[in-house]
């Protein structure tokens, strides 16, 4: 038994026993952790140290009534209310009268009480923890109550706050991506970039990461320009050991990211026929293969995390259009489609939205890196097909910024799929209403 560590009062009462808080005392180190029931609650807060109080369902009351009852000693309580039935009138949330002492409430995403609609006059000092993945207990989510014990204990020692707190802290000015860490792949230039630098403008806190680690040198100084804290990392996505250990540095030093973006590709023409097989492979490997092992290190440390948060990959109106001279970026792009609408029914019961985007025709530096599979007669032409390209995106004046705002709002709004451009909202309406059109269309591609 610690006895130098912070005393954790853990009430239970009927019908729970003392062992639904065994797996979160196992949990935190350091701590002295007494077990009581409502009976037992007024004498174990009556020490010369201050306790911190955990309560669940049922137990909740007994607290809020020893709390309004003088001389007891809490530094501060953590709870998760019971569910409350459907009633025509809504209990009140809260004690009846003031408490000065900091309180911590774990509820279910979908509960009412303590929103910032919600706010009882009675706790000043509130902090409310959203689970995305159900009625949350201390037997069923033992990692994410003792983290949150453990962070507020902390800070209430005076360590700085955690992110997971700061978000969690009520009646607090924050922008709308205040207190959240986004993660964006390919954030080099481009939409990447734009991306990155949205998000800043809303108040979040950056991982940016590229092969470019120039490009990178500049996002990360245009992000310190609007005050923004960035964290680097040159990373190739289609090294899946390599994001995974990029992943678990990420999470290990800074948390992981509330929203992750798998922006991170490369551009490709060329007839099916003309492209080599490594060529081919190489444009699935950084286009649909950085997605898949973004998702797969990030979605899992999201899920184990259990407090919900958003995936958003990059995919292309090229995914639901059809163009006979661009098989390999369309095919890496229709993978990428289809991946993550199944990954979204995936993972819908752990809180994690999934959103696709598909810009459309954008004006990007993914043109200068594109490579041509021509036929062998044809190679000399690939810098004025390049060349001709960078003028027609030049006159379509749609900047990587409008991509960005997209999928800032799509964010928002919890948007599954989202076109960007006029041009991908008209196709993808085309390519579910009348796909054998698309099918004809796509015959005419070729290069002149």
């Amino acid at each position: 038994m610690n006895t130098d560590g912070p005393t954790i009062v853990a009430v239970h009462a009927h019908p729970d026993s003392p062992q639904i808080w065994t797996n979160v005392a196992g949990l935190l180190d350091g701590a002295r952790v007494v077990h009581t029931d409502p009976a037992g609650l007024s004498a174990a807060l009556t020490g010369d140290r201050p306790v911190h109080v955990i309560a669940h369902g049922p137990a909740v009351a007994a607290v809020w009534d020893a709390l309004t009852r003088p001389g007891a000693a809490v530094a501060s309580v953590t709870l998760s209310p019971p569910v409350q039935r459907r009633r025509r009138r809504r209990r009140p949330f809260g004690p009846a009268q003031r408490v000065d002492v900091p309180v911590q409430l774990i509820v279910s995403s979908d509960r009412v009480a303590g929103r910032r609609d919600d706010l009882p006059a009675t706790l000043p000092r509130l902090w409310r923890r959203e689970v995305a993945t159900g009625q949350p207990a201390p037997d069923t989510h033992p990692e994410l109550y003792a983290r949150a014990v453990r962070q507020f204990v902390e800070h209430l020692d005076g360590a700085p706050a955690a992110r997971e707190l700061r978000r969690a802290e009520m009646r607090r000015e924050r922008r709308p991506f205040g207190d959240t860490l986004v993660s964006v792949t390919g954030a080099g230039s481009g939409i990447g970039r734009e991306t990155a630098l949205a998000f800043a403008r809303d108040g979040a806190e950056l991982v940016i990461s590229d092969v470019d680690g120039d490009g990178l040198a500049e996002t990360a100084r245009q992000l310190a320009a609007v005050g923004a804290t960035a964290h680097r990392y040159l990373v190739d996505v289609a090294d899946a050991a390599a994001v995974e250990s990029f992943a678990e540095e990420v999470c290990g030093e800074h948390g992981v990211p509330d929203i992750v973006i798998n922006n991170a590709g490369v551009g490709h023409a060329g007839y099916f026929l003309d492209t080599p097989a490594d060529e081919f492979d190489r444009v699935l490997d950084i286009n649909f293969g950085g997605v898949v092992n973004g998702c797969r290190s990030f979605g899992r440390r999201l899920v184990e995390r259990g407090t919900g948060g958003h995936i958003v990959n990059i995919a292309s109106m090229a995914s639901y259009t059809p163009v006979n001279m661009m098989n390999a970026y369309c095919t890496s792009k229709a993978a990428v489609f289809m991946f993550s609408d199944c990954l979204r029914a995936e993972l819908d019961s752990a809180g994690i939205g999934v959103t696709t985007i598909c810009p459309g025709v954008i004006g990007t530096n993914i043109v200068d890196t594109t490579r041509f599979s021509l036929p062998e007669s044809r190679n000399a032409d690939a810098e004025k097909l390049r060349a001709r390209a960078k003028r027609g995106f030049a006159v379509r004046r749609y900047g990587p910024e409008r991509v960005a705002a997209a999928i800032v709002s799509a964010v928002t709004k919890k948007k599954a799929v989202r076109p960007v451009t006029p041009e991908a909202h008209v196709v993808y309406a085309i390519a579910h209403a009348a796909p054998a059109a698309m099918r004809s269309g796509a015959r005419g591609g070729k290069f002149v």
